[in-house]
């Protein structure tokens, strides 16, 4: 069996070597390690991958054993996965399609180790995305009136199939904190990186008028302040004066794609940590 481990804790003289004897000791064999040391906090983060022989491994008893021995002792958060549980996705979509069928495309080739439940849409219009795919589809409409009981359906959801994380795969509509709430540091969004400078309706519109040189995207977490929670991957290419506002939309959800299934799959992979609503990306 393949795991992976996440610690967060006060950086602290021989830590890593107790940690990893500590793994050795339970029959585990250590193939990969990554770790981080933020010196202006003096935080320590962690990632490791080993493997364990069937018959080595509880992950009840391996929970009980290191929380007994370590984890007051050197003040540690931190969480055990094994890769043979799927992660379950929920995909949440509104009218545009490009994040959607990237997405579906990489899961259907099996690049995204994932299982996809279903997707919630508050319009109808890619519903016959979903059904190419053999996927679920949910149409629950959103307006000002109805949105507390739209995020109640949502949630239902949610807890029903036991999804782990959300994708907001252009969902247009803000996410509020009883979502939030419920998944903190699990709710990946993606949005073009013309803000603060461009916001509104058009951005590309605007930004063409003012003559930018670099569009890009941004794949981050969820957080209550729009657009504005921890960033996991960024992207950018070059525009010039020959190019059209129809060729600044165009790479625009080229980098959109590209960037948030990147994020999509560092979460997976069990490679972003969150700390001050920044993150730290293992390699």
């Amino acid at each position: 069996m393949k795991t992976t481990i996440l610690i967060h804790c006060p950086d602290k003289s021989g830590i890593i070597y107790t940690v990893t004897g500590f793994i050795h000791a339970q029959g585990g064999n250590i193939i990969y390690l990554d770790q981080h040391v933020d010196k202006a906090t003096g935080e320590l983060f962690m990632r490791i991958e080993s493997e364990f022989s069937e018959d080595q491994l509880s992950l009840s008893a391996f929970k009980n054993k290191f929380d007994s021995e370590l984890t007051d002792t050197y003040k540690i958060k931190w969480s055990i996965h094994s890769d043979e549980i799927k992660p379950r996705m929920g995909l949440f979509v509104s009218k545009y399609n490009h994040c959607l069928y990237d997405l579906l495309s990489r899961f259907n080739s099996g690049e995204l180790a994932v299982d996809i439940p279903f997707i919630i849409s508050n319009h109808t219009d890619l519903e016959f995305v979903a059904k190419q795919f053999d996927i679920p589809y949910y149409y629950i409409p959103v307006t000002k009136d109805t949105k507390a009981e739209a995020e109640n359906k949502q949630l239902e959801l949610l807890e029903k199939y036991e999804i782990d994380f959300v994708v907001l795969a252009r969902y247009m509509q803000i996410v509020t904190s009883k979502i939030i709430d419920r998944y903190p540091n699990k709710i990946i969004n993606i949005h073009h990186s013309f803000l603060p400078a461009f916001a509104g309706a058009k951005p590309y519109h605007a930004a063409f008028k003012r003559g930018v040189k670099i569009i890009g995207a941004t794949g981050h977490y969820v957080t209550e302040e729009l657009d504005a929670g921890p960033i996991i991957e960024q992207d950018t290419t070059t525009v010039s004066h020959t190019h059209t506002i129809e060729d600044f939309i165009a790479k625009g959800r080229d980098l959109e794609k590209i960037v948030l299934s990147r994020a999509v799959k560092l979460h997976i992979q069990r490679k972003t940590m969150v700390y001050n609503n920044k993150t730290v990306i293992f390699s």
